[in-house]
């Protein structure tokens, strides 16, 4: 057995990727699973953006390429953020990663020293409390509240800011929540960290295109501009066009910050793959339509969702604004069930909840102790409609058999 460092201690693989495992698993043993776990869109990546990757790879664009990103695909990112920020970003401003996960990682990695503190929402998206682990920092979680949608209050965030933070996380719309963060909530956010010079703001944006019923995004960068300096914005290519194996990422910031990133990089990936550069390209300079597409399918498919969850007893569900994820209460029902059928029932929390759902009907969903809230589960609503309608019909006969059997055992 290889010694395990004292980094490691406490982590383990992504929640969410060990559900995936276990789903495909199954599938592999022959058995009609539903997966609702994964964090990826079920369709294909679009053809132009498979024509450059064929063109690229036709071309001999296949060694290094610099360690920060071809300048094209800067280029295009700096276009893209000039559109949609408002923002003028130099090309060393830019860095390209193997993913906008990496990109978090760097500029963590770059910037903690052991002790240094990171301000996260609870619920929050599983790696980054590990992430900030990994580097030496420590977590300061503040947990949402179900009635304002999980959202990060100005009041919470000024209580919480100490001498040793140096980062805080923003994610809208949120992973696992959907939750968007209107302008108003933005500005207050801002207003509070414009009074700490000390503090960065890395702005996750990767579900950006992903907002519904007609709102927008509110990027920090572009709302309150003096702050920029301070602010990482983080996003990719992953969602938005359905390019979550191409692994590309990309982070605009002070100039002096991509390049401690790009240290961090030189010593794990180097630069990220040429031919998915070449994809990138294409994805942030071609056609937009597809991404208009799936926002809207997206939304239908919410709506499905809520129509479906609604009829269950025992679970609720605030609204997502964005992303393609619902995050779904269910400690309602179990409490109850567990009241009825004593203490040595086995009903247990989400994670056992999880667990029988796959066991039991075949649906892959991530526990909400995986994001920091235990008493919810996380699916994703960004798979074929057919399966999805199938998932939340066995979804519905499993909460009505968790409600029998604690009937069952209370009368025995």
């Amino acid at each position: 057995m290889p010694p395990r460092s004292r980094r490691l201690a406490g982590l383990g693989v992504s929640p969410i990727l060990q559900m995936a495992a276990k789903a495909a698993g199954q599938r592999e043993q022959g058995r009609r699973v539903i997966s609702l776990s994964a964090g990826e869109p079920d369709g294909d990546t679009p053809d132009h953006i498979k024509a450059a990757a064929m063109d690229a790879l036709r071309a001999g664009a296949t060694r290094y390429t610099p360690l920060t990103g071809t300048p094209e695909l800067r280029r295009a990112i700096a276009e893209t953020l000039r559109r949609s920020h408002d923002c003028d970003y130099r090309l060393d401003e830019i860095i390209v990663s193997a993913g906008a996960k990496q990109c978090i990682f760097n500029a963590l990695m770059a910037t903690l020293d052991p002790g240094d503190e990171v301000i996260l929402a609870a619920p929050y998206w599983t790696s980054y409390i590990d992430i900030v682990r990994l580097c030496g920092g420590v977590p300061v979680v503040l947990p949402g509240e179900e009635a304002n949608g999980f959202k990060l209050t100005a009041a919470a965030l000024a209580a919480a800011i100490g001498e040793r933070t140096r980062w805080v996380i923003l994610n809208s719309p949120a992973n696992p929540t959907g939750a968007v963060h209107d302008e108003a909530e933005c500005r207050a956010l801002l207003a509070v960290l414009r009074q700490h010079h000390r503090v960065w703001i890395l702005s996750d944006e990767i579900y950006a295109p992903m907002v519904f019923d007609g709102r927008t995004a509110v990027p920090p960068a572009a709302l309150m501009p003096e702050l920029r300096p301070r602010i990482l914005t983080v996003n990719g290519v992953s969602k938005a066009y359905a390019m979550t194996g191409w692994r590309i990422g990309y982070a605009a910031g002070a100039a002096a910050l991509i390049a401690m990133m790009a240290v961090v990089q030189s010593q794990s990936t180097s630069c990220a793959c040429s031919i998915s550069q070449a994809a990138a390209t294409a994805a942030l300079t071609g056609p937009q339509d597809t991404v208009a597409a799936m926002r809207a399918s997206l939304q239908q498919r919410r709506d499905l969702t809520l129509r479906a969850l609604a009829q269950i007893p025992g679970l609720r569900c605030p609204k997502p604004q964005g992303a393609f994820y619902a995050f779904v209460g269910c400690a309602d029902l179990l409490a109850a069930q567990a009241d009825r059928a004593g203490p040595d029932s086995g009903i247990a929390d989400d994670v056992w909840f999880c667990e029988q759902l796959l066991a039991q009907q075949g649906v892959a969903a991530v526990p909400g102790s995986a994001f920091g809230m235990p008493g919810y589960f996380r699916l994703s609503y960004a798979t074929a409609p057919a399966d999805l309608a199938e998932a939340l019909q066995r979804l519905e006969r499993f909460c009505a058999e968790i409600a029998r059997a604690g009937r069952r055992r209370a009368g025995a």
